[in-house]
């Protein structure tokens, strides 16, 4: 999972710079109001939704404008939305799968088909690769430097919640479990009072791809920022892996 974390702070890092704000609310707003139509108002009776609040919540998403999209999801205002995948190849082989709401899937499919395209990619079938990725609860905590932790207590604590492993660094930790083990694990992590930046369902490469061409880089790069820029895409996942060589020939 190293590649993927290695991923996972050059985003935090490129986001906290530059992250569209608007954007991402609209879509955590999106998925409160499906997770309600799909499974109820009651977040502790329906993991989907508990998972979105939490997620936005990480975001700081405004109290107020959660509870507005818990009511539309009530109100039945999701229900032309349709959950759908699309899979395919960035250049350098880099596997991308992307995960849609959308309320009008013929739009959907030919957007990312141009994206896609353009990048010198290619839109795949259904199947083509998804069996490249494990499905995994991802769970980044802040840690405060001025309060140290007993780490291995904490491993202790989070084995018996379902953690499969925990990586620590400069600032943060990220926790991983089974996705079945999801909401067991959200309720252990909240015991423990820990710092959540974020928890989510994620997908997790099983192995990463090298890409050394500069170039071909950007151009994936540029391709996971317009397919996350799309209203209709809530995630993407790739298995593209940056070497410290074409980071800094990127820089």
């Amino acid at each position: 999972m190293a590649g993927h974390n290695k991923w996972s702070q050059i985003k935090r890092k490129k986001g906290a710079l530059d992250a569209k704000r608007s954007k991402i609310f609209t879509k955590l707003i999106k998925e409160i109001t499906v997770a309600v139509k799909e499974g109820g108002a009651d977040p502790d009776a329906n993991p989907r939704l508990r998972l979105a609040i939490q997620m936005s919540k990480g975001a700081n998403m405004p109290k107020d404008n959660i509870e507005r999209a818990v009511s539309k999801g009530e109100g039945g205002d999701a229900s032309d939305y349709s959950q759908v995948n699309y899979e395919g190849y960035g250049p350098g082989g880099v596997a991308v799968y992307v995960e849609c709401l959308t309320d009008n899937i013929n739009r959907t499919v030919q957007n990312l088909r141009t994206m896609f395209n353009k990048s010198g990619g290619s839109l795949g079938t259904s199947g083509s690769v998804e069996y490249l990725f494990d499905r995994k609860g991802v769970f980044v905590a802040h840690r405060n430097p001025e309060q140290p932790i007993d780490e291995d207590e904490l491993l202790l604590e989070l084995a018996d919640g379902g953690a499969e492993e925990v990586e620590f660094e400069e600032g943060y930790m990220t926790i991983y479990s089974a996705m079945e083990d999801f909401g067991a694990l959200q309720k252990k992590v909240e015991e423990l009072n820990l710092d959540l930046e974020s928890a989510d369902l994620q997908r997790l490469p099983q192995t990463t791809v090298k890409v050394e061409d500069p170039e071909a880089v950007r151009k994936v790069l540029r391709l996971i920022d317009s397919l996350e820029d799309d209203d209709d895409v809530q995630q993407v996942y790739h298995n593209l892996e940056l070497s410290e060589e074409v980071m800094a020939a990127l820089e």
